[in-house]
């Protein structure tokens, strides 16, 4: 009987950790905010990221629980919850599933905005649409668009004021409040509410009383732009997650389970245990990590480790869960399930890569950390000054709201959306898709960029590239029986060799016989010739060598990194065939395109060094770092950043999320997998490298746009602030000048749809 001691019940147990779901954060500095209070706590480590809406905590289990983590963020003035355990979807949801209920809330609410703020801008700048009460359908249709739909503006100014900071938040509730409120005052306490009010521009500077100018329209406008703005940014980050939901759905569902008495039967991949074996058929993912016991195969693994060739496996050897089975049927005996196999640790390193990825600052957040209070300061200021030099309130009143209306962040709050959706639209239409403002400031420092090669720079399937053939014999019957044979092989180099063979020559015979002969290639019987086709020991089996010229052939295809398959018929060896993953025809001037921008690339992969540096010659890549699994494309990625380099890259993989998600830019091309494009920063649809190009170019003219607007957004208006607050500037002057600003944000950010991509 064992008895446990005292020392070992009171042995220190290890950090405990936890992921909070956040709710209410409205900018980075939300985030920042959050983490230092939880920071604060004894014991407490957190990182919190905006782009996630994750708090991720490690704390001391003995003197703090969940519940007062949770505690601590809801005194900040945010939501905290754990996250539901991820669930394996047996069926992915429907077209029509039910959205999230915060983005449902501010669709419409932006809805509200639009339909009601129209009528009332339109009113305010086309005198000729203002009958006789037109000022109170104004305020009808307006107070809805300042209570219902900028609620989440006013309540997050109100829980940013409560901690002493302020943000774009504060700046859109004060400006509308601002203009509102005066609104109210004029239509009830001034000479506004009057029958045949109308509301003229007047561009002279001069003193008002401004008791006849209402500016619902700066109020209601202002709402539905920002609302605007804010549902599509909440669009994109609903996909925050989705890279982690693509990788578990990667694997296998069920397994076919070997009984102890030889029996069969189909159980959920849940219930798999190390050490069961389990049946793998010709086209079946291979459930779990484990060890062939039984058969032999070739498995396509390039999915997880970008090997390019499928790995013959026999007796003994190891395989991957998720990777496919390309040819024969194996047993497999489990050696690791659920969290401990390979795909479930590439998902921990996508997770570990996002949370540990800095959520950019918002550029106007920025600012108006600094600008919205000096604004507020300055028109409480002007309030009192004028107040103190015996001016009246109303006058005095009139230059405070003048200060705020002119800061008030139409134009900033266009600023980055004009920019963002002209950009993304004249980016679909090239096949590049930017997921978000946050990705723009990392195109601009990037410098070295990081290639993928299968299926980055190669086409990421095999394929028939040359034909050598024995003295007199034509190439065009060395495809006919060759592929003909193979045509009837599972093996993906097989295929290869069919498919070229068929496009070439056209139908292919059908074999009079067939045999796979495991690990060597196949045999059999076409047009009455015996045929062998795949490697050299198989023709030795046979006693029939290569001559000198294909001998050589084989010799110079090896060294390029690609596969010599050897053909023979009637005896004698007739041709070699060179198949590999072919280099796309856009890759080398991608390549140089990306030099021509400052950027230095480098090849990474998971393949050997011969294919890896025979590829990177043919596109005229200088660096190549190869057969690396996915933990080490991880580490690549981080050790160029510990150099100081600033790193793209691109990939489209599964064993290319968790280096897109560490690189300071994604680059993930549309044609692979989910997880590589979810974890990605930009999505490449079109496929190929000159895609890259195009997007960090676009990228980067998209930011340079979103800065010269958020300049002159400022500029319009801080130039007008001291003649405001010299009470030289009537609102309504201070109006204008706002939609002057506006209109200048939007024709600069239409000028993106000029924008040209690679010929």
């Amino acid at each position: 009987m064992t008895v446990q001691t005292p020392a070992a019940t009171s042995a220190p147990a290890a950090p405990a950790h936890v992921e909070l779901a956040i709710g209410g954060m409205t900018c980075a500095s939300c985030a920042a905010r959050i983490e230092k209070k939880l920071n604060r706590m004894d014991g407490v480590e957190a990182t919190v990221n905006y782009a996630t809406e994750k708090a991720r905590i490690f704390y001391d289990g003995d003197s703090t629980a969940v519940a007062d983590l949770i505690a601590t963020v809801e005194k900040t003035g945010y939501t905290a919850e754990e996250p539901a355990p991820p669930v394996r979807e047996e069926d992915p949801p429907e077209s029509g599933a039910p959205d999230d209920p915060a983005l449902v809330s501010l669709r419409q609410r932006l809805v509200t905005a639009t339909v009601l703020a129209v009528p009332v801008i339109a009113m305010a700048m086309v005198p000729a649409l203002q009958f006789e009460y037109w000022q109170w359908l104004s305020l009808t249709l307006a107070a809805p668009v300042v209570t219902y739909a900028a609620w989440p503006f006013h309540r997050a100014a109100w829980t940013n004021a409560r901690h002493g900071a302020a943000t774009m938040d504060t700046l859109i509730s004060v400006g509308t409040s601002a203009a509102f409120l005066w609104s109210l005052w004029a239509l009830f306490f001034g000479t506004a509410g009057m029958p045949g009010m109308t509301h003229p521009f007047e561009f002279t500077i001069a003193r008002s009383d401004g008791a006849g100018n209402i500016y619902l329209e700066a109020a209601a406008g202002v709402t539905a732009f920002i609302l605007a703005g804010r549902y599509f940014e909440a669009r994109s980050k609903r996909k925050a997650g989705a890279a982690l939901k693509a990788l578990m759905q990667l694997g296998a569902k069920d397994v076919t389970v070997i009984r102890g008495d030889g029996g069969e039967a189909v159980v959920p991949i849940a219930e798999l245990r190390a050490g069961d074996r389990f049946l793998v058929r010709p086209g079946e993912k291979i459930a779990t990590d484990g060890r062939v016991v039984e058969g032999s195969s070739a498995v396509d693994a390039s999915m997880l480790t970008g090997e390019s060739v499928p790995v013959e496996v026999g007796v003994g050897d190891g395989v991957t869960g998720a990777t496919l089975n390309a040819g024969g049927r194996l047993v497999v005996e489990a050696t690791r399930v659920g969290a401990d196999t390979q795909l479930a640790r590439m998902a921990k390193l996508v997770e570990d890569a996002q949370n540990g990825k800095a959520a950019a600052q918002r550029l106007a957040d920025r600012i108006s950390a600094v600008f919205v209070p000096v604004v507020i300061a300055l028109a409480l200021g002007t309030l009192g000054f004028w107040l103190g030099s015996g001016a009246g309130l109303t006058a005095s009143f009139t230059a405070a709201v003048a200060v705020l209306i002119i800061a008030c962040p139409c134009a900033l709050g266009l600023a980055t959306p004009t920019a963002l959706m002209v950009g993304t639209g004249r980016g679909a239409q090239l096949g590049i898709l930017i997921k978000g403002p946050e990705v723009l400031e990392s195109t601009r420092k990037v410098d070295t960029i990081v290639l993928d090669k299968t299926g980055t720079v190669t086409t990421g399937r095999m394929t028939l590239l040359s034909v050598h053939t024995a003295q007199g014999v034509e190439e065009a019957e060395v495809l006919r029986l060759a592929g003909a044979l193979e045509k009837a092989s599972e093996h993906p180099i097989a295929q290869a060799v069919a498919a070229g063979a068929a496009a070439k020559t056209g139908t292919l015979p059908t074999p009079e016989d067939f045999a796979n002969v495991p690990g060597l290639g196949v045999q059999g019987v076409v047009d009455g010739h015996a045929v062998l086709v795949g490697r050299t020991k198989l023709l030795g089996e046979w006693a029939m060598s290569l001559p000198a010229e294909l001998e050589r052939a084989k010799a110079a295809a090896e060294a390029a990194g690609r596969t010599a398959v050897a053909v023979a018929w009637d005896g004698e060896a007739r041709a070699v065939l060179t198949v590999a993953d072919a280099v796309k025809d856009t890759s080398a001037e991608a390549v140089r395109r990306l030099r021509a921008l400052g950027l230095t690339p480098i090849l990474l992969t998971g393949d050997n060094r011969a294919v890896a540096e025979a590829v990177a010659a043919e596109v005229g890549i200088e660096r190549v770092i190869a057969e690396v699994m996915p933990e080490d494309k991880v580490g690549v990625v981080t050790s160029l950043q510990q150099e100081g380099r600033s790193v793209a890259m691109v990939g489209d993989g599964v064993n290319d999320a968790a280096a897109l998600a560490r690189a300071d830019l994604g680059l993930a091309m549309g044609t692979g997998t989910d997880a590589a494009i979810e974890a990605g920063d930009l999505t490449l649809v079109r496929g190929d490298l000159l895609a890259a190009v195009d997007a960090i170019r676009l990228a980067r003219r998209t930011l340079g746009t979103i800065k010269s607007n958020l300049f002159w957004a400022f500029a319009y208006n801080v130039g007008a602030l001291p003649l405001a607050a010299a009470g030289l500037l009537n609102p309504m002057i201070a109006g204008a000048a706002m939609a002057f600003s506006s209109v200048f944000v939007v024709g600069n950010s239409l000028r993106l749809r000029g924008f040209k991509g690679a010929a």
